[in-house]
């Protein structure tokens, strides 16, 4: 079971282990995370779990959409080059270690 390491905006760090091919919006909530909102329950229908992945890790994942590309532009936070949709972003053996940051905000 892969492990994501999300960062919260004030550093704390949280270990989130997540089952293989469950996204990292799905281990997120079923684990009670603060700072996921996941208003659309993972649809890519809001920005609402938006997450900023690490920059060593951001040319492993799968490029964007168009869908998810346009919804990150309505995004509460920041847009950044590394923001991302957590309910995108599928857990595999090769993101063992994954690195999120979480925004300051999602709504």
């Amino acid at each position: 079971m892969p492990t994501i390491i999300v960062i919260r905006p004030d550093g704390a760090r949280r270990d989130l282990a997540v089952a293989a091919g469950a996204s990292l919006m799905q281990g997120a909530t079923a684990q009670g995370l603060d700072g996921i909102v996941a208003e659309c329950g993972g649809n890519a229908m809001c920005a609402t779990c938006h997450v900023y992945v690490d920059e060593a890790w951001a040319g492993r994942l799968p490029p964007l959409s168009e869908d998810e590309d346009a919804l990150l532009d309505g995004a509460a936070a920041e847009r950044r080059p590394t923001s991302r949709l957590s309910c995108q972003i599928i857990a595999t053996g090769a993101l063992d270690g994954l690195v999120v940051h979480l925004p300051d905000r999602q709504v």
